[in-house]
């Protein structure tokens, strides 16, 4: 059965809320105290970094594990064993926290040129093996999105729906404008996209184009728009089906 995505966690809003607990005084510099320990910290030692009492680190080092920021588990320091329980100890995850208001994704974009480095072929030019390694990625992307969720057929109105999650976890920020046609409020990859409009509208472009393909959405496709202040790419009709549509209604 297909997850809920309604049960999985805005990553946006998980790092807010890493944030959050990250802002009071005695919470962060225990936090950053641990990270540089390089080892496995105790109440008591982590009481001690900043000058509070065991009970009230205790309850910070609490709020740190559950914002996932923090790991706890049962250790003797030092590995000598000795009679009673073992105290608690605290050391980091390898949780990453990276808060854009609105939502970039700068990582991503490097990612895909790398990729695109990485493998450009023979018979192809850099900008042509980024576009490719984008459309290539978002396909893979939409493959597994279909996999997880088996919707069936997928029309445009029940495709575009489809598409939302992806978009709203990438901070693309989706406005339906008609039930077949999605305006994307905010570009994820600005302002690098100012400064090659070309190369990165083309990847945006063939990234979504590839997730419409490899999601197997029919009848909707991603065509360059660019607005100011907003993504260059909008998900609409496909020219056959607007073709279809200006025929009837003529």
């Amino acid at each position: 059965m297909a997850s809920d995505p309604t049960e999985q966690a805005d990553p946006a809003n998980t790092a807010i809320d890493s944030v959050s607990v990250l802002s009071e005084d005695s919470r962060r510099r225990m936090f950053t105290f641990i990270r540089r320990a390089r080892r496995a910290i105790t109440r008591d030692e982590a009481a001690a970094s900043v000058g509070i009492s065991r009970k009230l680190a205790a309850f910070h080092l609490d709020k740190l594990v559950d914002a996932g920021l923090l790991r706890a588990r049962y250790e003797t320091p030092g590995g000598i064993r000795k009679v009673g329980r073992q105290p608690k100890v605290y050391e980091p995850t390898d949780a990453q926290i990276t808060v854009s208001i609105p939502d970039r994704r700068h990582e991503l974009l490097a990612d895909l040129l790398l990729d695109a480095v990485l493998t450009e072929g023979a018979d192809e030019n850099a900008a042509q093996a980024a576009v490719r390694t984008a459309e290539q990625r978002g396909r893979r992307m939409g493959e597994a999105a279909r996999d997880e969720a088996r919707p069936g057929r997928l029309g445009p109105e029940r495709g575009l729906t489809a598409c939302e999650r992806l978009l709203d976890q990438y901070g693309y920020e989706p406005v339906r404008e008609t039930p077949t046609q999605l305006r994307l409020r905010n570009c994820p990859f600005h302002p690098l996209a100012a400064k090659a409009p070309d190369l990165v509208c083309g990847m945006n472009q063939a990234f979504l184009s590839g997730y419409l393909g490899g999601l197997q959405v029919n009848g909707v496709q991603a065509v360059l728009a660019p607005e100011p202040g907003e993504c260059c790419v909008r998900l609409g009709p496909s020219d056959t089906d607007r073709d279809d549509q200006m025929a009837q209604d003529h």
